[in-house]
């Protein structure tokens, strides 16, 4: 009966079906309301599923980039700079900012493709590099910088959401596509599993690492567009507070599903624990900042233990490790089949 839940596929959906029981029951319709819905959809949550599809498409070769959230940042000062100056459109100054965030995307693959530098230090150091530019081109906050008419492009709403999680939902769905049903989605995974074995079999794996890159630099460029449609306005502290949140779905993402990185698994992760965060915070109401990077934490250190722990097993088992005791070799093994075995069936 256990095994045919499936908790090690479906754990989150299950935590999330809790959520809503024990919470509609404990706070009535305050929790389950319309209002509640829409904050919980919306904010911070389509900030923080921008960026998860940014950490999830360069982790698919596995390629850490911990710049999306500088990178967001830096989407919003531009385009608020370059709006308030009254010099560039609107539109314009949307597609400048975009473009920086792909350089910068360009920037770290150069570190990591050509100079062999480990994707966890080149993206973090880049996110250094842009921290500063952003402070060096605006350290003050930057307000009413777009048009009533800009911002309706992504706020205005349709069926009672804003635009915004539509053109969210539009990316989510096309990075699922690449993933699961093109040639490109197969040999990202491939290079992510095995990044040698990709490579003698044909595949540019340099290529797939940058090009991811690139992707998830102008990936959480849009999540700061987001913002120019949603809040219209620049401040110093926006943008890295949503990297942690963006990272943690998607590592309790991985485990659901799929079994590794994948996108409808992610946003399962993100809004099971934005409900998971609601419910806490209508329960404790005068004193509720504790409460998100407490959740957040616990939930990635429980999804990683698990999957870690899901791994272990099933070596056991091939090993054929009846009496129970450990492996010698580490968890990740040549044994164990990698997604460079899958891509090639």
């Amino acid at each position: 009966m256990i095994q045919r839940l499936r908790f090690d596929k479906y754990s989150a959906l299950y935590l999330w079906a809790l959520f809503m029981v024990f919470f509609t029951a404990t706070k009535g319709g305050t929790f389950l309301s319309w209002t509640s819905f829409k904050l919980v959809l919306t904010d911070p949550a389509a900030y923080t599923g921008a960026l998860a599809l940014a950490f999830l498409v360069p982790l698919a070769t596995g390629t850490y980039d911990l710049a999306i959230g500088a990178n967001m940042s830096m989407a919003l000062v531009i385009s608020a700079h370059l709006a308030s100056t009254d010099k560039t459109s609107d539109v314009a100054a949307m597609f400048i900012a975009l473009g920086a965030c792909g350089i910068a995307g360009f920037v770290s693959g150069f570190f990591v493709v050509k100079l062999r530098v480990n994707s966890f230090i080149a993206t973090l150091g880049m996110s250094q590099v842009i921290t500063a530019f952003i402070q060096l081109t605006s350290s003050q906050s930057i307000n009413s910088a777009f048009s009533d008419g800009y911002r309706d492009i992504g706020r205005r709403e349709l069926f009672g959401l804003p635009l915004f999680m539509y053109y969210l939902a539009i990316l989510a769905i096309i990075v699922w596509y690449v993933f699961e049903h093109t040639p490109v989605g197969r040999h990202m995974f491939a290079t992510g599993g095995n990044p040698e074995a990709a490579r003698l079999a044909g595949l540019r794996t340099d290529r797939l690492v940058w090009g991811s890159l690139v992707a998830s630099g102008m990936i959480a460029g849009f999540a700061g567009i987001i913002a120019t449609w949603k809040v219209g306005n620049y401040a110093a502290t926006f943008g890295p507070g949503f990297l942690f949140p963006a990272i943690a779905a998607v590592f309790f993402g991985a485990s659901q599903l799929k079994g590794r990185p994948n996108v409808w698994g992610t946003f399962i992760a993100l809004y099971a624990l934005a409900w998971g965060i609601k419910g806490l915070q209508l329960t404790f109401i005068s004193n509720t900042r504790w409460i998100e990077p407490l959740f957040q934490g616990v939930s990635l250190l429980a999804a990683v233990s698990l999957a870690s722990h899901q791994g272990i097993v099933k070596i056991r088992k091939r090993k054929g490790g009846a009496d129970g005791d450990a492996p010698s070799t580490p968890a990740i093994s040549a044994d164990a089949p990698t997604p460079a075995a899958q891509a090639t069936v």
